[in-house]
């Protein structure tokens, strides 16, 4: 299991930011990106240097893959889940659920690899593991470093490394180009948020009760037909009656969630992998981590004011496989028009983002009313059948005030953005005067790092 090139150059950033004194770097990378792989490397050079390593994720399904990944670099690990026996393997891949159970039974590691890190606070099971050892290092991956409270990462992590975006690995082949369809949207009128996301209860209601079911099933029939989908679901019940329903069309279908043993789990994914289920109905198993080039099609039905959740979700059609020319996404959610298209860039920071001020929404995406393709929001015809997207006039409000003349004195005022290092940066926005000066520092850090990454990325 060889890297690729961009694998290996972030291979290398990561080992530079241990070298220079971090002990705790957080690696993004789009979901299909292979992180998997790329710690499992990290994991081989480690173990072959003696050093103890434990890999934590949250689901049977991801213990599964990241073994298969680190026999295939040389390395039989142990497994700390249920029904699994204890080993004094070097490395350990661990359930947090089991481990945090365990953890006096195990010698302290000397790394921590931290799978989907988004989830690891100072207040989860994660955090927990994490201050049991606070003397080992340890690495996050993630593909979206986001938090629905909008709180930051660094609380965990003390560096961050970008790795390339989602339209830099499908233009480089290694991501399949993704077509987006919003034909109907969800109503979502007077459903309740609690916690910054919507109520699952209330959004079972409002979705059983919708006719966005039929919608879907026609538009699967109309831009996808025979291809194999996953569809996002609210809840268990909701998800077992979209099964019913694609089955009552003649469209061969089952439903997967947590509450399925592993074996009847396993049955149900080789099934579809195997083209003998078309449309598998997921309630939150296939969001995150779940490695299945065999999905072609997305199918949201899952409305959420999570963009890390959105793009977890539709990063799961986005893998390559023969034949595959491109992945379908098929939104009946709206949450295209809330977090945007998979493909926009997106700037991360280990400090968050303040929560937005309410104001008139602005489009994250544009849909064509003749194709119902997104394209997006800056778009002046679809991207799909290339009808124009109507003009809207702007409304220019005048206002008093007076021009004055911008001497070399005035510019003087205002200190010249060219600090090379972060702490100049921070500098610079303190004599600027911003009141988060350490935040700002840290967004134009990590953006010129991303500048910088990609057109190295680009040489290549």
């Amino acid at each position: 299991m060889e890297l690729r090139p961009y694998q290996k150059t972030n291979l290398d950033a990561i080992r530079e930011s241990f070298r220079t004194g971090h002990n705790a770097p957080l690696f993004v990378g789009p979901t299909g990106y292979g992180k998997t792989v790329l710690f499992s490397h990290i994991a081989k050079s480690a173990a072959d240097r003696g050093k103890r390593v434990y890999i934590l994720c949250h689901r049977q399904e991801l213990i599964d893959q990241i073994v298969s990944a680190l026999r295939i670099v040389g390395i039989n690990p142990g497994i700390v889940a249920p029904d699994q026996p204890e080993t004094a393997a070097i490395v350990q891949v661990a359930s947090v659920w089991t481990l945090v159970n365990r953890l006096c039974r195990y010698p302290a590691p000397d790394l921590l690899v931290v799978d989907e890190a988004h989830h690891a606070t100072a207040k989860t099971t994660w955090g927990k593991i994490l201050s049991y050892w606070p003397n080992a290092k340890r690495l996050g991956v993630t593909a979206t470093p986001i938090r629905l409270s909008g709180e930051g990462m660094r609380e965990m992590f003390d560096d961050l490394i970008l790795g390339p975006t989602t339209r830099e690995l499908i233009e480089g082949g290694y991501l399949s180009p993704v077509k987006v369809y919003a034909p109907s949207t969800a109503d979502t009128t007077g459903v309740k948020k609690r916690a910054g996301d919507f109520v699952i209860s209330e959004l079972e209601s409002a979705l059983m009760a919708s006719t966005v079911t039929g919608d879907a099933i026609t538009h699967y029939q109309k831009l996808a037909a025979g291809k194999r989908a996953v569809a996002f679901c609210v809840s268990v019940t909701h998800a077992r009656a979209i099964a019913d329903a694609f089955n009552a069309k003649g469209i061969a279908s089952e439903s997967i969630d947590g509450s399925l043993d592993r074996e009847e789990r396993s049955r149900r994914i080789a099934a579809f992998r195997a083209g003998r289920i078309l449309v598998l109905a997921s309630c939150e198993l296939v969001s995150e981590g779940f490695d299945l080039p065999a999905i072609e099609v997305g199918i949201s039905l899952r409305p959420t004011a999570s963009e890390g959740l959105w793009l977890q979700q539709v990063g799961r059609c986005l893998r390559t496989m023969a034949d595959k020319s491109s992945a379908i996404i098929l939104d009946h959610a709206g949450n295209t028009h809330r977090h945007g298209l998979p493909t926009d860039d997106r700037e991360w920071s280990l400090d968050g983002r303040e929560k937005k001020v309410a104001k008139e929404k602005v489009p994250s995406a544009r849909t064509c009313k003749v194709c119902f393709a997104c394209s997006p929001a800056t778009a002046t015809a679809c991207v799909e059948c290339n009808e124009p997207f109507p003009v809207k006039a702007r409304k220019l409000e005048q206002r008093d005030g007076t021009l004055e003349e911008v001497t070399q004195a005035h510019r003087r005022t205002r200190p010249r953005n060219d600090a090379d290092t972060l702490e100049g940066l921070i500098q610079l926005g303190r004599i600027r005067g911003y009141k988060n000066a350490v935040g700002w520092a840290h967004h134009v850090y990590t953006a010129r790092q991303k500048k910088k990454y990609k057109e190295t990325f680009n040489a290549k």
